[in-house]
């Protein structure tokens, strides 16, 4: 088996195929990327027996058939050391040649045939969603997983689809985000499809292997299973086990006050009041009355801080403490020059977010007990 392709487009495809390969694993095997060829195009293929992903390279010249078990971390290293333009790659009795101007490196591979394979998106029966589109969704949900939580659930995304609409939704019992956007549904799809969660590692994936554009990626949501299409790259993921929490529940009814802010102006004041906290005084007050939102924080051995900027509310004052972060990690996935509405009910009441009428984000404040 030989081949021929653009070092850049190969190195592009490695590292998005690279990125689910495990680091530690009881299978040494999976720690391969698998190369096949056939038929005048090459697939990548990597896996962690949970999360798959196979990409066809572009542009590769090839006159020849086969499959070889590229070693990872190796070849990770030899495409970013190397500078010519052009790699030519050859496999033949467990020797895998990697050849590129005057460099020309011999590995040692494990046999192909032990790998095990990703399934390729197949079938008439799917949605499908403007790439840009699925990005933002993606973007504006994964950072509220909790991905070291006992309740597996919490560690993934949850996909709900309709024939018109696809929402998002991800939490980690302390933060909530839900967003919406309009699908198209293909075939025979069916309107139940129980409650799927996606891990928050191939959403991750998902999100790389879309491209800034309006390309359409294909969704097919299985009993266990999914499998995602999207431009040059097919990612298939187990679905988490376990329910996800009904979050609407979640969702308050009604609020006290609401307050209009600017994003960048908002986001900028968050990041200031986070430099004076610490792992044990994580907590930040956010008081709004008077045409003025202010912040203070402090932290043993660290000193204190107080931010204010000028906000469009003029009611009764009303102070809540956050975790800065959860605010922050909201509002940069936002445009700096949009608004963001800000509900809040009490001290003690969780709090929404809203950027659109199709983005909520619900946070619960932190106990005030001890706070001057």
């Amino acid at each position: 088996m030989k081949l021929k392709c653009p070092r850049a487009m190969l190195a592009t495809a490695f590292q998005t195929v690279g990125a689910v390969v495990p680091t530690r694993t009881p299978k040494e095997i999976l720690r391969n990327v698998k190369l096949t060829v056939a038929d005048n195009q090459a697939t990548l293929i990597g896996t962690d027996q949970e999360v798959g992903i196979r990409f066809v390279l572009p542009e590769i010249e090839t006159d020849s058939s086969g499959e070889t078990l590229i070693p990872t971390q190796r070849m990770s290293q030899i495409l970013r050391e190397i500078q010519d333009d052009v790699v030519s790659i050859e496999a033949e009795d467990g020797i895998l040649w990697v050849r590129a101007g005057q460099s020309e490196f011999r590995l040692s591979t494990e046999d192909p045939a032990e790998f095990p394979d990703v399934e390729g998106f197949s079938g008439d029966d799917f949605h499908s969603v403007p790439g840009k589109t699925l990005r933002q969704l993606i973007q504006r949900t994964i950072f509220a997983t909790d991905v070291e939580s006992t309740r597996y659930a919490l560690g993934g995304v949850r996909l709900e689809l309709t024939p018109e609409s696809i929402t998002l939704a991800a939490t980690d019992s302390r933060r909530l985000a839900v967003v919406k956007a309009g699908c198209t549904a293909h075939g025979s799809v069916a309107e139940e499809q129980g409650e799927p969660v996606v891990p928050s590692k191939a959403m991750s994936l998902i999100e790389r292997s879309v491209g800034d554009d309006e390309q359409e990626v294909a969704i097919a949501v299985r009993n266990n299973d999914v499998l995602v299409k999207a431009g040059l790259s097919t990612i298939y993921s187990r679905l988490v086990e376990g329910r996800f929490p009904r979050y609407q529940d979640v969702l308050p009814a009604e609020c006290r006050a609401e307050i209009d802010m600017v994003v960048a102006p908002f986001h900028s004041a968050v990041r200031q009041a986070m430099i004076v906290t610490d792992d044990e005084s994580r907590g930040v007050d956010f008081s709004f009355g008077q045409g003025t939102l202010r912040l203070s924080s402090q932290a043993a051995d660290v000193g204190t801080s107080k931010i204010e900027m000028p906000i469009s509310y003029e009611g009764e004052e009303i102070v809540v403490t956050f975790d800065p972060r959860f605010v922050a990690d909201f509002l940069k996935v936002l445009d700096p020059a949009s608004q963001v509405a800000l509900k809040l009910i009490d001290a003690n009441s969780a709090a929404v977010f809203t950027a659109d009428e199709n983005y909520t984000y619900v946070v619960m404040p932190l106990s005030r007990e001890g706070r001057p």
